[in-house]
């Protein structure tokens, strides 16, 4: 129910349609992120370096004319090697961001605990600051002071620009991999097809694996717009010439050290 109110939330608003929202929000609770975009992130950016970054090297054996084997090494020990550090990496940096905010939390709560009247004061100064006139800033402040949590979590924000995550720096780190494992395996489809089926001897897979990298790529950044609420045209274009430039550059680089290969 809560995901249907805010598709026709959202509807609206992308069609500016002011009696449509306001049935929307009459309807109950509007909630800004019902969860569907969770790991939206990490599915777009894992899957994002898995591709450009798979592709990358099939790009750079091609241009250096390396026979089709080098591909599926350097390409599958690639997919394993940087989707395992993208999703450690994702990992770590959560857990830290949410080791961080706790800390602070911590001294926030203490520091309220201890000198509530510096604290409430430094609150109604930036509100002050933001154009709230006096008298105002420090009623709104007193109204807040009666619920310590609630106290604590605005001045994370306003004070500290920190805000609270429900993420799962586990559950970031396994979408990343399996994002970066997927849509980095499609690079290399051709060529562990034309090693399990026999396609001829002329067979050459760098042309389907750009072809769906392209595909790939185009419906990533369309997949994106689902919650951004951007064309779906525009934002699959602007993957693909993102793609598309590390592609080329890895084959010219390639191209451009041909001669090294032995």
């Amino acid at each position: 129910m809560l995901t249907r109110r805010l598709d026709k939330a959202k509807e609206a608003y992308l069609k500016r349609d002011v009696e449509a929202a306001r049935a929307a929000h009459e309807a109950g609770h509007e909630p800004h992120d019902a969860g569907e975009g969770k790991y939206l992130k990490s599915i777009v950016y894992g899957g994002l370096d898995g591709i450009i970054t798979t592709f990358a090297v099939v790009a750079g054996v091609a241009g250096a004319s390396l026979q089709p084997g080098v591909v599926l090494i350097l390409g599958f020990a690639n997919l394993i090697a940087d989707g395992l550090a993208m999703a450690f990496g994702e990992f770590l940096s959560g857990k830290a961001e949410r080791e961080y905010h706790e800390s602070e939390r911590e001294r926030e709560t203490w520091e309220l605990e201890n000198y509530p009247e510096g604290e409430k004061r430094e609150l109604a100064e930036l509100y002050v600051q933001k154009g709230i006139a006096e008298a105002d800033a420090l009623q709104i402040v007193e109204i807040m002071a009666k619920n310590k949590e609630a106290m604590v979590d605005v001045m994370m924000v306003e004070e500290l620009g920190l805000h609270e995550s429900n993420d799962s720096p586990i559950g970031n780190a396994v979408a990343t991999f399996i994002s970066f494992a997927a849509f980095g395996f499609l690079p290399l489809l051709s060529y562990v097809a034309g090693r399990v089926v026999d396609l001829g001897p002329n067979f050459d897979g760098f042309p389907w694996a750009c072809l769906l990298t392209a595909l790939t790529l185009f419906a990533l950044g369309a997949f994106k717009t689902r919650l951004t609420g951007r064309s779906w045209l525009g934002s699959g274009m602007e993957m693909l010439l993102v793609g598309g430039i590390a592609a080329m550059a890895a084959f010219g680089i390639g191209k451009a050290l041909e001669g090294l290969a032995f």
